[in-house]
């Protein structure tokens, strides 16, 4: 079974687990003798019994240890009546059975409330519970959610916690868990390592696990001509780069200064190689690779350090746009053979990019991402032509990033070529031939995709009338969000 960076997945119980926010507001609506408010919920949901029955005494000049002792009967009994499951959430008590990670009920609730609980949903189901009576302070402060970490030998960093109230997720994330909240009652904003879902129905290992894993974003992005074509592209570069999140994008057609200038706006690192090809990264760049005098076509890299110290090679390839597959095919009908035979340069020229990226790189260990317009289909979306260059990166350890996460090439073609023809440039009226010629290529060595998708946004017109266009380039860019394994194996 792989080793996934999450470590446990940590539940609160009242509203999250089972259905008993209802039971409990039901509870403290009889004990206070009135209808709550939309006002009253701060002091009453996600908090200890001891609290809420502090706030009823103050209002009513009842004794507190009476009002906490009649809020558990009424609570109890309606727990023993009452209690149901919410949705999804016994599904994904199982799935995190069968993928061997361990489980915690964390609850602002007393022991004895909580036991009846466990029994009604398998007190085997949790390796640890956690309730109001087992640390000094409770939600919201850190201190159940550290206890129950404590108790599994486990990382906070590297754990979720299940929360449907602000006050449970304001003590895990004073914990240091990532947060998946699910709200009750009231509404819960997103945040930065918080994801807000509306029921745990559909939740999977998967998502739990991408919520604690480091990510690398890479982006490819052929830009036109550094993006001239197009009124204010520089500022429209920038935007698409901060709305994808982007944290290393592969250039082709930089324009010569394209690297530069969007580095430096974005305060980021950059190189530059020959007239056309550029790396920039949020991340120190901390070795060159390849030729820095490599002409229009080929490749050129960097290494790069991420926080957690583990260096990535990333290369960006621009390959010859001469001849073109698609309208070999399309338009004078070459079958599969000739296709192949005409692509013997541009293979040719893959193959020393392959061999570069090769010696180029610290050890086998190493993990590559290669980027880039290859100006040809791939193998994986024709069934019919074993295109020679995605060939030749499979065949070397590169495994293509947006076919892993979309692997029917009918129902998900992702197209890259192109947003503004539709029509050829010839002025025949024939349709101009849709493919997928930009890749986000690795080879799996401390890098699994958690997703790939293309990019193109805002008003897109198409040829010739594209000055105004949101979009300034005539190819769509691939994003892929790597999770970063940061063993060599990749596993």
């Amino acid at each position: 079974m792989p080793q996934l960076p999450l470590q446990a997945v940590l539940f609160d119980m009242d509203g999250t687990l089972v259905d008993t926010e209802r039971l409990w507001w039901e509870a403290v609506e009889q004990i206070a003798g009135r209808p709550l408010t939309e006002a009253d919920q701060p002091d009453v949901l996600g908090r200890p019994v001891e609290h809420t029955a502090d706030w009823l005494a103050a209002a009513t000049g009842a004794e507190t240890g009476r009002l906490a002792t009649e809020l558990h009967r009424e609570f109890a009994a309606r727990v023993r009546t009452g209690i149901v499951p919410r949705p999804g959430a016994l599904d994904l008590l199982d799935a995190l059975a069968g993928a061997g990670i361990p489980t915690a009920l964390v609850t602002a609730s007393p022991r004895a409330v909580a036991d009846s609980v466990l029994e009604a949903l398998g007190a085997a189901r949790f390796a640890v519970s956690v309730t109001a009576d087992d640390t000094e302070h409770t939600k919201p402060a850190p201190d159940p959610y550290l206890a129950a970490c404590r108790a599994l030998g486990v990382d906070p960093a590297a754990c979720v916690a299940v929360e449907d109230t602000q006050t449970g997720v304001t003590s895990a994330e004073a914990a240091g868990c990532a947060v998946l909240a699910v709200p009750s009652l009231a509404p819960i904003e997103t945040a930065p390592g918080r994801t807000v879902l509306t029921s745990l129905a559909g939740v999977t290992v998967a998502l739990l696990d991408a919520m604690v894993t480091p990510e690398l974003r890479v982006m490819s992005w052929n830009l036109w001509l550094g993006g001239t074509q197009v009124v204010d592209h520089r500022e429209k570069q920038l935007k698409v780069i901060a709305e994808t999140g982007a944290d290393v994008v592969g250039l082709q057609e930089t324009h010569g200064t394209s690297a530069q200038e969007l580095a430096d706006a974005l305060g980021w690192h950059h190189h530059r190689a020959g007239p056309n090809l550029g790396v920039i990264s949020r991340y120190p760049i901390t070795a060159r690779l390849g030729d820095p005098d490599v002409g229009f076509y080929g490749a050129t890299g960097v290494r790069i350090r991420l926080d957690g110290g583990l260096e990535v090679d990333v290369w960006s390839a621009h390959l010859d746009c001469a001849p073109y597959g698609p309208y070999d095919s399309h338009f004078d009908g070459l079958e599969a053979a000739e296709l192949v035979a005409r692509e013997s340069a541009r293979l040719e020229r893959m193959r020393e990019i392959l061999r570069r990226i090769s010696d180029s790189a610290a050890d086998d260990s190493t993990p590559v991402v290669l980027v880039g317009d290859f100006n040809t289909p791939s193998h994986l979306d024709w069934p019919g032509v074993q295109w020679p260059v995605t060939k030749a990166a499979e065949e070397a350890g590169l495994r293509d990033s947006y076919r892993e996460a979309h692997p029917d090439a009918v129902r998900d073609p992702g197209h890259t070529w192109s947003p503004i023809h539709v029509e050829h440039e010839d002025g025949s009226g024939r349709p101009e031939p849709q493919d997928r010629i930009d890749f986000v290529l690795h080879n799996g060595r401390g890098l699994r995709v958690l997703d790939s998708r293309v990019v193109v946004r805002g008003v897109v017109r198409v040829w010739p009338e594209v000055a105004g266009n949101d979009w300034p380039s005539d190819h769509a860019a691939v994003l892929t969000r790597f999770g970063l394994t940061l063993s060599p194996s990749g596993v």
